[in-house]
């Protein structure tokens, strides 16, 4: 195995300092262009390769941004990851992506190899609400590394985040489905600890309130993202002496799961039954029956949550200004919901 080339090599070999070609290297202004030049190319022709850690302690920035989300094979993370990608590599930086798979584990686990790794900011949604990891972040604050939390958020002072308006989300597809007639609406809600599934149930339960409609909780039912979790929920539904006419679902895995099972029953949607879901997942569009959903602009979310570290990373005197960015939901009325006669 051939010995690791240093810039003591490159030195004896262009007969100057290590001290100068340090210095070329770093693009130090005091080197003549002429040197700095030479000093690059017998580098490459060595195959030197520069210590990313040890340039990271001595200029402060390693240029390198951790990520952690729950899980990667998401559209919408993907999308985020996109969006925060496309907004960073302009201005020099690299992304590091980690995985908590839904386990405050291995979020902890992340956070301190982030933090090790001197990252100059971590982006992140949270695994949960929980206080498992509240040391963790506040290790990050302390030591003045750029925190923003995308999505999923936990209100700690000097943090920042980038979140859509879940609760207006959810209340407009509500009213939505109220609109197209539907009297008796249920709900498939997320884990309500986290602040995103709590405040689309609230925006649902609200918009039944402020219709005249009766809020019943066995309408509601916990589910998890998945088309199993979906058909499983509907099931329970059905069961009920009264079920309902029309479903709005957090998660549109959990709605094309109701879907299935409302079709496998012979149940006509949407003139009897009508669907709306949550994320704008690329399949809801491409499906023979369209699926009503939120759209939560995951490439502008990720976006924006870089612009908010670039700004922070701005700031020389070191005070982070906390930033609360909240964007506008869309819904997309597709035929899952969309009645041509009430």
């Amino acid at each position: 195995m051939s010995e690791k080339i240093t810039i003591y090599d490159i030195a004896e070999r262009l007969n100057i300092t290590a001290a100068t070609v340090s210095r070329a290297l770093n693009n130090n202004p005091k080197i003549k262009e002429s040197t700095r030049k030479l000093v690059i190319e017998t580098a490459a022709a060595m195959n030197y390769k520069q210590n990313r850690l040890a340039l990271a302690l001595q200029s402060g920035r390693s240029n390198n941004v951790g990520v952690i989300v729950p899980r990667i094979d998401s559209n919408f993370f993907a999308s985020v990851i996109r969006g925060i990608e496309e907004e960073l590599h302009p201005h020099g930086f690299h992304v590091i992506i980690c995985q908590t798979h839904e386990n405050p584990k291995r979020e902890n686990e992340n956070l301190h190899t982030l933090l090790d790794a001197q990252v100059d900011g971590i982006l992140m949604s949270v695994t949960d609400v929980t206080n498992e990891n509240d040391t963790a972040f506040m290790n990050i604050v302390n030591n003045n590394v750029p925190l923003i939390f995308f999505d999923r958020k936990k209100d700690i002072n000097g943090v920042s985040s980038v979140t859509i308006d879940d609760f207006k989300g959810g209340y407009e597809t509500t009213k939505h489905l109220i609109n197209q007639g539907c009297k008796s609406i249920a709900h498939f809600s997320g884990d309500q600890s986290l602040e995103i599934f709590k405040n689309r149930f609230l925006g649902y339960k609200q918009a039944l309130l402020d219709s005249g409609l009766t809020f019943d909780e066995k309408y509601v039912i916990q589910s998890k993202s998945s088309v199993d979790a979906g058909k499983e929920a509907l099931d329970i539904l059905m069961q009920y002496d009264t079920p309902p006419d029309a479903i709005f679902s957090s998660s549109d895995f959990a709605a094309l799961g109701a879907i299935q099972e409302l079709r496998a029953r012979d149940i006509n949607i949407p003139a009897d039954f009508c669907v709306a879901g949550f994320s704008n997942e690329p399949f809801t569009k491409f499906m023979e029956l369209s699926i009503t959903s939120v759209d939560q602009s995951p490439l502008e979310m990720g976006k924006m949550a870089a612009r908010v570290f670039l700004e922070q990373m701005e700031k020389t005197d070191k005070i982070m200004i906390e930033k609360k960015v909240v964007l506008k939901p869309e819904l997309h009325i597709r035929k899952s919901s969309a009645r041509t006669t009430h």
